[in-house]
């Protein structure tokens, strides 16, 4: 089974991590919380967002990226509106972990001139400053599990009382 994994580093908003929660529970993604973070983790916000999905999720706390890099190793890539290269540019190998930063001011600049090459962006309007933090995890999800032919997730639905 192909492991993903989602590192947030340094989240401000309970309901954005809440959200990029119920998306890593409900696609198999681990989730992976970098402090500081601008909230306690047992935020009613936050669990709010996540709803009933906690139960699904496989999360690991760090206290710094420090603390993060020295216990992790793999292929990263650094989501950031700074990146030449987009999301759909680059192939995402098992175990990839994928960055994204603050609310407010995104990835520390040291981190993504160290790894330029790993840097993606998601497209947008030039006028826009960024997207919402958990929508633009969502898309980097789902532009990984794409590429790896969604594994091990549910690929159909049914409706009630009908057949295809």
């Amino acid at each position: 089974m192909a492991t993903l994994n989602i590192v947030m580093v340094e989240p401000e908003i309970p309901q954005n991590t809440g959200n990029v929660a119920r998306t890593c529970a409900a696609t198999g993604a681990r989730l992976h919380l970098v402090g500081p973070m601008g909230f306690t983790i047992d935020d009613k916000k936050l669990k709010r967002a996540g709803l009933d999905y906690w139960n699904l999720l496989d999360i690991t706390y760090y206290d710094s990226l420090e603390d993060f890099f020295t216990k992790n190793s793999g292929d990263f890539f650094f989501f950031t509106t700074k990146a030449l290269h987009t999301h759909t540019e680059v192939e995402y190998p098992d175990n990839a972990y994928l960055f994204f930063g603050k609310e407010t001011k995104g990835l520390p600049e040291e981190l993504l001139l160290n790894n330029k090459e790993k840097c993606v962006r998601i497209p947008m309007v030039s006028d826009a400053r960024s997207l919402n933090l958990s929508n633009s995890v969502a898309i980097g999800v789902y532009e990984v599990l794409r590429q790896w032919n969604y594994p091990s997730l549910q690929n159909f639905g049914q409706l009630h009382n009908y057949k295809w």
